[in-house]
């Protein structure tokens, strides 16, 4: 693929405060620890202090993947479960020999291994439990998250970077993972479910699964794909696991890590923070503070905190803490505790608590050795929230890294491109626009009529000046005629170029199609298309072409044209 890049703010679809962030504007510099660049990296291991449990991570990591505590291989003793978990194939693993799969899955295997070294450091981005991978930007963020990687190992090659998929598994929204789009199609999960999402059952999963492998077709890699899928959500009790594998399939060969966080012992090391803040309020406390000096800088604040940040969670509930008549009470229940209750609730049972929005980042740096979060627009400024929180515990804030973003285009497409001669600048244009600008440059008549109005102004200027001569109170009523005949001048220009569009139709058809083609629903195409026919079109070559022209620390909009 051939890719050229663009400026985010020159897409008219990242926030303002987005792009002050990348561009460094000083107001913003209190709301975060280091700069998104190599300097900023150096700086960040001078300062770094790892509180994570290196040995408990390494432990459940190996657990949550079935790999043996002593050795990289898979555990024959344990379920066909836990051999699938490291399966890249997604086919029938009867008979499949155990060396095949620790040779595969080795590069997942050896980073998790490498977290127990102090030099090794993770770079994570995290997302919701998306059935089929939900839109192409989950796939966006786990590249960026790989490829970064790579490029801190180059720029510090005595330390090791583990690229990490942090899975949203606590999540109860259910609402926002159970359906996809592929080219033109919703793929719907249609069930009622409760709790956190990565303990749900898939196995009502059929319907969809069908819908989304029919959607794939017979082509090329369609069967590679379908049989991934088929596996991932079929052969597993729990979403968590059936995503795990999905994403090994497609990422484990680069060593991506996968961590599951709905999990006892790292709640263990989490428990001081949680009964702290759920009883000092700490967060609520900090981050509305944050928040009012951000709306003072114009910035739209993402997310607003609770006075409690924490759920109370068991299977099928996952509902709010409060605080109310001296009990915490667990909403929507008939649970509640005093305050010693409460205590006794979190040291005994730490995974029956589940952060919030704006709990779960700080969770997340408290049992990786991370170094920075790789996240979306509206994350990177909720993140911004978070600071003054991360001080107050005495965690080190991560740097924040801005996804890389993309729009692919097949070769179809790009020769309507290249007949229209239009530039990719031009693509993230409203179809209007792009018309307008199109029809002024290749109409054989002058459409606009600014020289004419330039000549108009000249004689007004003139009229103007005698009606102040003979009565001073004239001169507004000239500027409001004048304004008036400008109005009908703009509006006779619209109209010159509208009816020329109807000379050139047939050809700015075509407009529309490369809209729709590229931007679903008026949408980008990343916030929309599922990855899937992108895959059966160019199996596994599709990741690593993301991978080898994604540049996360050029904080540019990439562009990738099938040559």
């Amino acid at each position: 693929m051939e890719a050229s890049c663009i400026d985010y703010k020159d897409t008219g679809s990242f926030s303002p405060t987005v792009i002050d962030y990348l561009e460094n504007n000083p107001e913003l510099r209190s709301f975060y620890s280091y700069r998104p660049d190599l300097k900023g990296f150096a700086e960040l291991f001078e300062d770094k202090k790892v509180i994570a449990n290196r040995e408990v991570l390494v432990k459940i990591l190996k657990k949550q993947y079935g790999i043996e505590s002593e050795s990289t291989k898979v555990r024959k003793s344990e379920s066909e479960d836990l051999q699938l978990k490291v399966s890249p194939t997604g086919g029938d693993l009867e008979g499949a020999k155990t060396p095949d799969l620790e040779e595969a899955y080795s590069p997942v295997s050896q980073n998790i291994s490498l977290l127990q070294s102090p030099n090794t450091f993770t770079v994570t981005t995290g997302h919701q439990l998306n059935i089929f991978a939900g839109p192409l930007y989950f796939i966006y963020k786990i590249v960026t998250a790989i490829k970064l990687s790579r490029q801190l190992k180059e720029a510090f090659p005595d330390k090791n970077f583990v690229p990490v998929y942090w899975m949203a598994s606590e999540d109860h929204d259910f609402a926002e993972i159970n359906y996809t789009n592929i080219g033109g199609k919703k793929v719907h999960w249609w069930y009622e479910a409760s709790g956190a999402t990565g303990r749900i059952n898939p196995e009502t999963m059929r319907q969809a699964l069908n819908q989304y492998k029919g959607a794939l077709g017979i082509e090329k890699h369609a069967n590679e794909l379908a049989e991934i899928v088929e596996t991932a959500y079929t052969k597993f009790d729990k979403l968590a696991d059936a995503t795990r594998y999905l994403v090994n399939a497609l990422f484990g060969q680069y060593g991506l890590v996968v961590i599951d966080a709905d999990d006892h012992e790292f709640k263990q090391q989490f428990a001081p923070i949680i009964e702290r803040d759920i009883i000092e309020q700490n967060s609520f406390k900090n981050i509305s503070a944050t928040n009012e000096k951000l709306q003072q800088l114009g910035v739209h604040v993402q997310v607003n905190p609770r006075e409690i940040n924490f759920f109370y969670l068991l299977d099928g509930l996952r509902e709010r803490i409060v605080f109310e008549k001296e009990r915490y009470h667990v909403l929507n229940s008939e649970i509640s505790f005093s305050e010693v209750e409460l205590k006794k609730e979190i040291g005994g049972h730490p995974e029956r608590f589940s952060p919030n929005v704006v709990m779960r980042p700080l969770y997340q740096e408290c049992i990786l050795p991370n170094i920075a979060y790789i996240g979306g627009g509206a994350e990177i400024v909720y993140w911004l929230e978070l600071k003054s929180t991360f001080d107050h515990y005495k965690v080190n804030f991560p740097i924040l890294i801005l996804r890389n973003s993309g729009l692919v285009i097949d070769k179809e497409t790009a020769a309507k491109i290249t007949k229209m001669e239009l530039q990719p600048a031009d693509l993230f244009k409203t179809c209007d626009h792009i018309k307008n600008d199109w029809i002024k440059k290749h109409s054989t008549h002058t459409l606009s009529l600014s020289e004419e109005w330039r000549e108009l102004s000249g004689i007004f200027e003139k009229i103007k000046l005698r009606a102040y001569k003979i009565d001073r109170t004239l001169a507004p009523s000239a500027d409001a005629v004048q304004a008036r005949l400008k109005h009908a001048i703009d509006n006779l220009e619209k109209k010159l170029v509208k009816a020329e569009k109807i000379n050139y139709h047939t050809r700015l058809e075509q407009v529309e199609h490369i809209k729709a083609d590229l931007f679903p629903k008026d949408s980008l195409q990343e916030r929309t298309e599922n990855f899937g026919l992108f895959y059966v079109k160019w199996g596994q070559s599709f990741i690593d072409e993301l991978i080898r022209n994604f540049e996360p620390l050029d904080f540019k909009f990439t562009v990738l044209t099938e040559e």
